[in-house]
């Protein structure tokens, strides 16, 4: 069954049933391309392998934004490589598999490929979603909460059409070199990329997932963005989820129709 219904002041759909024996995945932080081509293709190719593992059972497969590391859509042209991902991709709305992509802040500018190209619509905020009784709220995490003032400033200049349109009046082996540069500089190339799970209190997500808890029941908060793979329940009800990554930890949710598990992907490649 699925209808569409109202939540804290969203329009929001679907509300669905899942078949018997269907599951919903949730994963994130891929950043393909990152740190050299050998480690990103192995990463790709293990992706490709989970893709392929749970096909069977998906019912629908939520991508929670950063699949790559550099991705800016020119009109006619989009980043080289990936292609055994994005294959993938297509392989599985092909055969009736429903996918959903959100944006990240690595992958901040997508203008339309994957939807025509891949048949994936891709959220740039938060969406609500209810399956089989379970409210959940679901974004990368990117600006959500408290604090980082200062990227949320800056996230609202890159996602103006203006600065984009300017931005593509660059060659793009230009402007995609020089993105690729600047997210050289993050945490994730370099001993930084540790992260840690710093507690509710300091945690800008869980803040803000306690936030919206206090006007609307929520069941699951999923989210990316922090690349630490932890649940944490919530004192007023609902569970905090952050995907954490496949840099470290190739992990990710299933929700099985009752019940959401953090899991970890083990494979060969």
């Amino acid at each position: 069954m699925q209808i569409s219904a109202t939540f804290a002041g969203y329009i929001y759909h679907p509300v669905m049933d899942l078949p018997e024996g269907k599951k919903i995945y949730f994963a994130s932080d891929f950043h393909l391309g990152i740190p050299d081509r050998a480690s990103s293709l192995a990463r790709e190719k293990r992706l490709c392998q989970w893709l392929d593992e749970i096909r069977h059972d998906a019912a629908r497969i939520f991508l929670v934004g950063d699949l790559f590391d550099v991705w800016f859509e020119y009109h006619r042209v989009v980043p080289k490589g990936y292609a055994r991902f994005l294959g993938k991709l297509a392989e599985l709305t092909d055969a009736g598999i429903p996918i959903e992509a959100f944006t990240g802040n690595h992958d901040l500018w997508m203008r339309g490929y994957f939807e025509d190209e891949l048949n994936i619509p891709v959220h740039h905020d938060v969406i609500y979603r209810e399956y089989n009784g379970k409210k959940f709220l679901i974004a990368h995490g990117d600006g959500l909460g408290p604090g980082d003032m200062t990227y949320k400033v800056m996230k609202k200049v890159f996602r103006s059409p203006v600065s984009q349109w300017l931005y593509r009046r660059l060659h793009p082996d230009t402007g995609i070199g020089i993105a690729g540069w600047f997210s050289g500089l993050g945490a994730k190339h370099n001993d930084r990329a540790e992260e840690q799970f710093l507690g509710p209190d300091k945690e800008w997500l869980v803040q803000y997932a306690i936030d919206i808890q206090k006007r609307q029941q929520v069941d699951y908060f999923i989210f990316g963005h922090r690349h630490v793979a932890v649940t944490y329940p919530l004192l007023d009800g609902g569970l905090y989820v952050n995907l954490g990554d496949w840099i470290r930890f190739n992990s990710y949710a299933v929700f099985d129709g009752k019940e959401l598990d953090l899991k970890y992907y083990k494979s060969d490649k």
